[in-house]
């Protein structure tokens, strides 16, 4: 505990003090906190590439391809679209309520990488639009996402608790819902209230240009481009639930439904209805898409950092370690089970290995304890989301989009995700109550 303290408070120093580039610092504190635990001196460099390599593979082809349509749909002037319909909706007074809520719909089916990258354009299309307060309206859809992706299947971490403790998916979906409601309304809009002075000048990538309104695709087009990937993984999501048992149909979907791929047709798409079909070329399309990706490279390598960081940690048995200590613990399993999920959260970064990792430890008390499965796998859920900082890739990305101070992006991103976590747990508790 004290060398990843020693690593964490090295790693802030670095890149606050003395405004080393986050990467490097990354490099740095990995190479040294693999040396301090103990892993041999000619596999330090071998577990630092391991770490960046697993994290950039599975998020470099979303990421890319989510900038490059992002881009488009600022440059076409699709934003600006779907921005001017939401207000015209809503209003500019309630469309912050508007994007939570697009947000919460989104995160169900969507990945969060996938969602936050989809909908950063949206949020800062209204920013520039109707100068409002870039942390102020677009924290809380975020938390949406961060909600959707830590309580509710078919995500990833909750999806592997439910088989785990072998709960049932729509039972804990539901009580998941009933929990993630009023954490993203707490953690999200509430919250966001007292940051309205937080100074955020997001990147540039996805500003463009306000256009005469005889320039912009139609409603319809924007709409429907910028949600294509919502679209297909949704319906690749229910597609298992329509009876079909043709093997050759459920690979096909399978392949259809894979993040990268849904992506990829999303962009293929795009550059048609928001390029070619506007009157634009592909060469300037590609310069489109070339910028895009210059503008993320940081991004991409301050997640390929954290990614090393992670890997070491895991590889030195830490997590292992922590978790081990915390079991002999006199407390209810479900607050054991969120405690241990959230200091390997803190320690390692990574929420879905926070996840996993905590309910290999508690998984036997399910069943000697007779706990509901259901409301273990949202407590673990909920711990494994706790306090998001400098190991986090998620803190580097929403540092970065936003263009936030370190100190901004504390205040901001890491109190929501404590208070989704703080939240969360309540929530289970008082449901533990009455189910």
């Amino acid at each position: 505990m004290l060398v990843i303290l020693f690593c964490i408070v090295l790693l802030i120093l670095l890149v606050s003090w003395a405004k080393l580039n986050p990467f490097l610092a990354f490099l740095l504190v990995s190479i040294t906190a693999g040396l301090m635990l103990g892993i041999p001196i000619n596999k330090v460099t071998a577990s630092v590439q391991k770490g960046i390599g697993e994290i950039l593979g599975s998020l470099l082809i979303i990421i890319c391809l989510g900038a490059m349509l992002g881009k488009l749909v600022a440059a076409s002037g699709a934003a600006q679209k779907i921005a001017e319909v939401l207000v015209n909706a809503v209003g500019q007074k309630y469309i912050q309520w508007a994007l939570v809520a697009a947000g919460f719909i989104i995160g169900i089916p969507l990945f969060y990488g996938i969602g936050f990258v989809l909908m950063v354009p949206l949020i800062f299309s209204l920013v520039y639009k109707y100068k409002l307060p870039a942390v102020w309206i677009g924290l809380p859809m975020i938390a949406s996402l961060s909600v959707t992706h830590g309580f509710l299947p078919p995500h990833p971490s909750p999806s592997a608790l439910v088989a785990l403790f072998h709960a049932n998916m729509a039972t804990t979906f539901v009580y998941g819902l009933c929990i993630a409601i009023p954490t993203i309304i707490l953690a999200g809009p509430v919250f966001a209230s007292f940051l309205k002075k937080i100074p955020s000048e997001p990147l540039a990538t996805f500003r463009a240009e306000e256009m005469p309104a005889d320039k912009l695709p139609s409603g319809f087009i924007s709409f429907f481009t910028a949600l294509l990937p919502v679209m297909l993984l949704m319906l690749t999501a229910f597609f298992p639930y329509l009876g079909v048992t043709n093997e050759k149909a459920l690979k096909v979907m399978a392949f259809l439904g894979d993040p990268s791929i849904v992506m990829l047709i999303a962009l293929i798409v795009a550059t048609y209805t928001l390029g070619i079909k506007q009157g634009r070329s592909m060469s300037v399309l590609g310069v489109n898409y070339v910028d895009a990706v210059k503008d993320i490279s940081l991004i991409l390598l301050i997640i390929a950092g954290s990614g090393a960081f992670k890997e070491v940690l895991t590889t030195s048995g830490v997590s292992n370690e922590i978790a081990n200590s915390l079991k002999s613990f006199n407390m209810p399993p479900l607050v054991l089970g969120w405690v241990i999920a959230a200091i390997i959260r803190v320690s390692l970064g990574s929420a879905t290995v926070a996840g996993l990792t905590a309910a290999g430890i508690v998984s036997s008390l399910v069943v000697s304890e007779h706990v509901n499965p259901n409301l273990m796998v949202l407590s673990i859920g909920a711990g494994s989301l706790a306090f998001s900082h400098v190991n986090d890739s998620g803190f580097w990305l929403f540092k970065e989009y936003f263009n936030l101070s370190i100190k901004d992006t504390f205040k901001s991103w890491s109190v929501m995700e404590s208070l989704v976590s703080v939240i969360g747990l309540g929530g289970v508790l008082i449901l533990n109550l009455f189910v």
